[in-house]
């Protein structure tokens, strides 16, 4: 029986309570990963660590928003307490808030940018002591493996959205810090590479109409896509489909097996022809 390929790695993945984080915790721990799990609320968190416990993997949780001041510090630290290390990072976390740039206020600017880019920068900058540290010791034992960051990134951020235009600076954001990480952690053995997702089929993009609401912290967001609006972007897709959760999930499994160790600095497009 082949040994699973993740075997024994510690991921953290960032809002892996629900939709494609979920679908992502899922499959790293079906690979053999032990899983740090993120999500604003106990109970999917909780959820999710069931599942994996259920396919006999290891998970632990990690409560809170990402924005938080002192989240990537204890998103870090519970890896390191609970699983000894960490060895792979997915940045998944994140919402859309949308408007048009006259309307656009700033905290609807700040807060998306907060949600995709600063986040994201601070639990890697809480990360690298730990990874240093432990290249540092693997070096004098003869032998550093390879470590993977998988930072999520959108089509919106290679080609702009109209209403988008603070999550597609965001995105077009996680890009720029994919390739400088990867240029500065490449003496570690690190991979860091970006997945851009076209259209996926979440919470966030079902079709609905009128327009749903999803509470995040303190605020009503819309979510949902006019049926109209996904059957035009349906149309511009190659495979004539929104992609699943699971097929997303494996864009970011690819990035972090053993055979995309040769792979840094780029960015995937998981968006089925868009």
């Amino acid at each position: 029986m082949n040994q699973p390929k993740l075997q024994n790695k510690v991921a953290l993945v960032s809002g892996s309570g629900r939709g494609i984080g979920r679908a992502v915790a899922l499959k790293l721990a079906s690979e053999g990963a032990k899983v740090v799990v993120n999500d604003l609320d106990p109970e999917p968190a909780k959820e999710v660590i069931a599942e994996i416990e259920a396919l006999g993997g290891q998970a632990v949780s990690c409560i809170g928003s990402v924005t938080d001041a002192d989240f990537a510090q204890r998103f870090v630290t519970t890896a390191t307490d609970n699983f000894g290390g960490i060895d792979i990072i997915v940045n998944n976390a994140g919402y859309t808030w949308d408007n048009v740039i006259q309307k656009m206020t700033d905290q609807q600017w700040e807060d998306i940018i907060d949600v995709h880019l600063t986040a994201p920068f601070r639990i890697l900058r809480a990360a690298q002591p730990v990874i240093s540290a432990a290249v540092k010791r693997e070096r004098e034992q003869g032998a550093v493996p390879c470590r993977k960051v998988v930072n999520i990134s959108s089509t919106s951020g290679l080609q702009g959205n109209p209403g988008q235009a603070n999550y597609s600076s965001a995105k077009a954001g996680m890009i720029g810090l994919t390739k400088t990480i990867a240029k500065e952690w490449g003496r570690y053995n690190v991979t860091v590479n970006a997945v851009a997702y076209g259209v996926i089929n979440t919470r966030l993009t079902s079709v609905t109409t009128p327009a749903k609401t999803i509470k995040v912290e303190d605020r009503d967001i819309k979510v949902g896509v006019n049926p109209a609006v996904m059957e035009a972007a349906t149309k511009q897709i190659a495979l004539g489909r929104a992609g699943t959760v699971e097929e997303a999930a494996g864009a970011v499994y690819l990035l972090c097996s053993p055979e995309s160790s040769y792979i840094t600095g780029e960015t995937i497009v998981c968006g089925g022809g868009l």
